[in-house]
């Protein structure tokens, strides 16, 4: 049988993110839904794909959720002349002790800031697959574990393409959601300039939860239920991907695994200890729009209109999931 749940572990689990969610607003202003869903992200044991103009927060928000839980933050600025051991470290000979000692890249973190990561090239990209599906990076045939939690969270400037490199399906795959900050609204961009007008706020920012207690809250994250008529709710929404007469390719298996796994995060982090269809329906998009191939060009936002016209066609299961 499966672990049960406690209502309290449950509440003791929200009470904790959302202690974390309202730290990192003391930096990050607006984008509530974003924080929430790097949050979920984190829970889920997955990374994110931020595709934004440069200026709109990226780098504060990964730098602050780091320093909210007590993790170390790297962050590797992505060029075409960087090099996979740039990443993952390189084994020096060291004179003295006549051997070859192992130097650790910026990879050996908690959050990794992947910036601007399709400007460098498909064989540095690569070097990050292994760390975003096993948690470990393999040097001279040595594999190291990572930090826990390791999670990435790569930016994309969609607008200045020149001289990058897309990144190919297998890394896009990897990627649990891909989110975007978007502009702020007239009030929260004189708030911002309130805000930062003196100092940066995220020297003040303190860790409000360890990452032993992240490591908890994610082992709790998998032991949340999902009911056999929502299991197959999400398998209709990935089957949909791949029946559409626009889509090349739809969503892999994998895809419906993060589905799933970010459904069930989502959940914990609103206090349950069972999916809703809440859950899927609004991160389906978000889960789904960057792993299809169309066979016309488009761009991430008319891939997920693509995914929400889908999921309107398809009904939501109406049970009592609790």
């Amino acid at each position: 049988m499966s672990e049960i749940i406690t209502g309290s572990s449950v509440s003791q689990a929200k009470e904790k993110l959302d202690i974390l969610r309202n730290n990192i607003k003391k930096v990050i202003i607006g984008n509530g839904s974003t924080i929430d869903m790097v949050i979920t992200a984190l829970v889920a044991g997955g990374h994110v794909l931020i595709e934004d103009t440069p200026g709109t927060g990226k780098t504060t928000l990964a730098r602050v959720l780091a320093m909210s839980i007590d993790g170390k933050f790297s962050r590797i600025q992505f060029t075409p002349d960087l090099m996979p051991a740039d990443i993952t470290g390189l084994s020096v000979y060291n004179k003295k002790e006549e051997a070859f000692v192992f130097m650790e890249g910026p990879i050996m973190a908690n959050i990794l800031l992947a910036d601007e990561i399709n400007r460098a090239t498909p064989r540095t990209q690569s070097a990050l697959l292994e760390a975003m599906q096993e948690e470990q990076v393999t040097v001279d045939g040595v594999s190291r574990p990572l930090g826990q939690p390791f999670m990435v969270i790569a930016t994309q400037n969609p607008v200045e393409t020149v001289g990058t490199f897309p990144l190919p399906e297998a890394q896009l795959d990897r990627f649990a959601l891909q989110l975007s900050m978007g502009f702020p609204t007239p009030e929260e961009e004189s708030a911002i300039l309130d805000r930062f007008s003196e100092e940066d706020p995220a020297k003040d920012i303190r860790p409000v939860i360890t990452t032993a207690e992240i490591a908890e809250i994610k082992a709790l994250a998998r032991k949340v239920k999902v009911h056999p008529e929502l299991v197959k709710y999400i398998v209709a929404i990935v089957n949909a991907t791949r029946n559409d007469s626009a889509i090349l390719t739809g969503a892999s298996p994998r895809a419906a695994l993060f589905l799933q796994t970010v459904a069930k995060a989502h959940a914990l982090c609103s206090g349950r200890d069972y999916v809703l269809p809440e859950d899927i329906k609004p991160l389906a998009s978000y889960a789904l729009a960057h792993r299809l191939q169309f066979y016309s060009a488009a761009d991430h936002g008319s891939k997920m209109e693509t995914v929400r016209d889908l999921l309107e066609r398809i009904p939501v299961p109406a049970e009592d999931f609790s």
